[in-house]
């Protein structure tokens, strides 16, 4: 867990050199729905409604038979948020869960994911009787300013170690910015299996 002294070297830092304090890259909000046809459509259309944005459907990789899945079938879809719709959007997922995030979720890199189990948990939206209840993963990746090389297409080259956005300061970032509360659930259950 983060230390309060930690989160206040982490503001220090960022308030002397803006181009260190991590922003939201974007929001990847997938479900998956397991096979293709009207399922898959209602959950479309539950993703268009939340987010105001089309979804894109992914297919499988490969068949399998006990799940009555075959290769190239629509099974899934997903929407990327940038900019102000993935603030607004990942503001409202995190009330979904009640702003509290394990640290298990947070990766090496800064990004870090949660499930929400029902839509219908997100403020604002209501049930429709016609397209049901579906679960969805919330992807988050952060970045620096100057990530730009990453992704140019002259000159383009690696991000450097130093200027990566490391879990604690992702950490820090959320608790300032979206008031997220850091949990240690996760790890705790896994353990316990293990044990038992």
């Amino acid at each position: 867990m983060l230390a309060a002294e930690q989160i206040e070297g982490f503001k220090v830092k960022w308030q002397g050199n803006p181009m260190l304090k991590p922003k939201i890259e974007k929001v990847v909000v997938n479900c998956c729905v397991g096979k293709s046809g009207e399922p898959l459509e209602k959950a479309m259309k539950i993703l268009e409604e939340l987010t105001g944005q089309k979804p894109c459907f992914r297919r499988a990789k490969k068949t399998i038979r006990d799940f009555g899945i075959r290769r190239k079938e629509p099974i899934a879809c997903l929407i990327t948020l940038r900019g102000e719709k993935a603030v607004e959007f990942l503001k409202r997922a995190l009330e979904a869960v009640d702003n509290k995030i394990p640290v298990s979720s947070f990766d090496n890199f800064g990004n870090f994911a949660f499930g929400i189990s029902e839509h219908i948990d997100i403020p604002g939206t209501k049930y429709s009787p016609e397209l049901g209840i579906i679960g969805m993963d919330v992807c988050v990746s952060l970045c620096r300013p100057g990530y730009r090389v990453k992704y140019r297409r002259r000159a383009r080259s690696k991000v450097g170690a130093r200027h990566r956005v490391t879990a604690e300061e992702a950490m820090a970032f959320m608790r300032e910015e979206f008031g997220v509360e850091l949990t240690a659930e996760k790890r705790e259950k896994r353990r316990g299996k293990r044990k038992g």
